[in-house]
């Protein structure tokens, strides 16, 4: 189990709780942005103007309320069996950050269901579906699919983190929120695995899981994406879907097809999440984010750097 702490500090809010200060000082901070969408100045299609792939990002967001929620359950659930004091460190981290993300995107869907989308529809029918998983499946297989799902928010962060080509076609206030997010998926992606190798450890069961995640994950991101452009009356635009199709999955160009290769590491029996080192990525971001010339609105910057997250870490 890999528990290094990059040499990189985080300094830590001195109105934070012990918990948050435990995050704090293993680089997973829990920040609390309290970024601001205005659904009458929120550009509706706000990646590139291009209605599919913004219609995909909101799809996306949509799931991430609930989900996080789900990942936190299925985490704190073996907080208990963790004996190692540096990973119990990160699991707080962990739980407050994903807390955060949680009421970020909550910020963010609430204005996209005010311009008419359905999100908050969508938002209720995932809690459903995992609240369904959390009464049939057992903590063994929760925290398995919470890995699974962690390896696709860490490698989809890090290519975000990587391209300026993607981060430059966001409006400023989308990236923003994406890239501050990436950031974290990156500062705590080896604490759902590092849990389970220490309180699970099958194989098996791992790579097995992620079999049927990645098939249910794709089916209600598209089916999701396909509600939303239904109701702008895009979903019969042929044309422009077919462009954001190959824009996203056109093999080694394609924004998400090209990240087959790290998805594919998930299943080598040695794989872990550090074997995609990010620490100097996240170096350079955080101080592009949070720095005195941070990108990141000076207001948002305060809050990241004195609040304490208001997420339940116990």
């Amino acid at each position: 189990m890999n528990t290094a702490v990059s040499q990189h500090t985080v300094s830590t809010p001195v109105s934070a709780t012990p918990k948050q200060a435990l995050g704090a000082s293993v680089n997973i901070p829990p920040r609390r942005m309290d970024f601001e969408f205005d659904p009458s100045s929120l550009p509706r299609y706000y990646y590139n103007n291009d209605a599919f792939c913004s219609t995909f990002m909101t799809a996306f967001s949509s799931l991430l309320p609930e989900g996080e929620r789900f990942f936190v359950e299925a985490v704190r659930h073996y907080r208990d069996q963790i004996t190692d004091p540096v990973l119990k460190a990160q699991i707080s981290g962990f739980i407050g950050q994903e807390a955060m993300h949680s009421k970020e995107h909550e910020s963010f869907n609430a204005a996209a269901t005010a311009q008419g989308y359905p999100v908050d529809k969508l938002d209720k029918a995932l809690g459903a579906l995992l609240k369904l998983g959390q009464k049939t499946l057992p903590w063994s297989a929760q925290l398995a699919i919470t890995v699974a799902l962690e390896h696709y928010t860490a490698i989809i962060a890090e290519m975000l983190l990587r391209d300026e080509d993607v981060q430059q076609k966001f409006s400023p206030e989308m990236r923003n929120l994406w890239m501050w997010h990436a950031v974290e998926e990156n500062e705590h992606k080896v604490v759902a695995y590092d849990v389970y190798q220490a309180a699970v450890g099958s194989y098996a069961l791992r790579v097995g899981i992620m079999v049927p995640v990645t098939a249910i994950l794709f089916a209600v991101q598209f089916s999701y994406q396909a509600r939303l452009l239904a109701h702008d009356g895009k979903l019969f635009n042929f044309r422009e879907n077919w462009a954001g199709m190959k824009y996203l999955w056109n093999g080694k160009k394609g924004v998400f097809s090209r990240l087959l290769p790290q998805y594919l590491d998930y299943y080598k029996r040695d794989f872990h999440p550090n074997d995609h080192d990010t620490t100097e990525l996240l170096n350079v971001w955080r101080e592009k984010l949070f720095g005195a010339q941070g990108i990141i609105p000076p207001k948002a910057r305060k809050a990241a750097a004195k609040k304490p997250a208001a997420a339940s870490v116990h």
